[in-house]
């Protein structure tokens, strides 16, 4: 892990921490309904002020609270156009098993290429920590991935013009 990523993470790690504290809350608006506030922002005293921890321009996350919910959007660096693409269609693939993920939403926030969404029923299933830990986790791989995909992108479309062109 890189030294300028590790202040980086560990902004995230500790905001995370102390916007999870989130707790069982029915709907002031509808009579028997539970739903995300952050969400569906019925009610603006519910809502926690967001938070935006950026790396730098292209790289940041978006932590929104509510009294019932949290909902973290992440934008991940992408330099060219390559890197644009592979995540794109890498997001997209996780986003199309959401379910599997449990936290995963299946569209993103404008401006971000994934986002979770904890509800006080998750915290009340899984540990606090580990899901704090899984989504600073998928940060930290998230890039790795990325790197692997161009490179494999690059080697097999130098292979295939050295095919090419010994044609030639």
């Amino acid at each position: 892990m890189s030294t300028t990523l590790q202040p980086y993470l560990k902004a995230v790690r500790q905001t995370l921490t102390a916007a999870i504290c989130v707790e069982n809350f029915s709907s002031q608006v509808v009579e028997r309904h539970n739903k995300p506030e952050v969400e569906v922002r019925t009610s603006k005293e519910l809502l926690l002020t967001p938070v935006t921890i950026s790396r730098n321009d292209k790289e940041k996350v978006l932590i929104e609270g509510s009294i019932n919910s949290l909902r973290i959007s992440i934008a991940i660096k992408q330099a060219d156009e390559i890197e644009k693409i592979l995540c794109h269609k890498f997001m997209r693939f996780m986003m199309m098993r959401a379910e599997n993920f449990i936290i995963l939403r299946r569209k993103p926030v404008e401006g971000y290429d994934i986002s979770f969404l904890v509800t006080n029923f998750h915290t009340e299933q899984m540990f606090k920590h580990k899901l704090v830990d899984f989504i600073i986790h998928f940060m930290e791989e998230i890039d790795k991935e990325i790197s692997e995909m161009k490179l494999a992108v690059n080697s097999r479309a130098r292979i295939s013009a050295e095919e090419f062109l010994k044609r030639f």
